[in-house]
């Protein structure tokens, strides 16, 4: 899958080191991928929710932090939209959150 983007990745890994090995192990699974539905997607993590409107939310890091993806299947494209801390999440609306560039 095509990620967009992995600067998302590495700011939030700036501000939360605790997460970093965690992201990276997300972005290379999610990289390797070749996703055609959610059900793929939960066939690589588990522990994925599919929130609607495209969006799907991953526990990163034993649920200490989420994250928040719209995967287009058609075009092999995950778009970050949200990284943020579990309290953070509470405070989103996941089918509307669009992540700043």
């Amino acid at each position: 899958m095509v990620i967009i983007s992995y600067k998302a990745i590495r700011e939030f890994a700036q501000l939360h080191p605790d997460a970093e090995n965690a992201m990276e192990e997300w972005f290379d699974k999610t990289r390797r991928a070749d996703w055609s539905s959610i059900t793929d997607v939960r066939n690589t993590f588990g522990y994925a929710d599919y929130v609607g409107n495209e969006r799907v939310v991953f526990n990163i890091r034993g649920n200490t932090y989420r994250l928040v993806a719209a995967i287009s299947y058609n075009h092999r494209t995950v778009y970050i939209k949200f990284i943020g801390t579990h309290q953070e999440y509470d405070t989103i609306d996941v089918t509307t959150v669009a992540y700043y560039s």
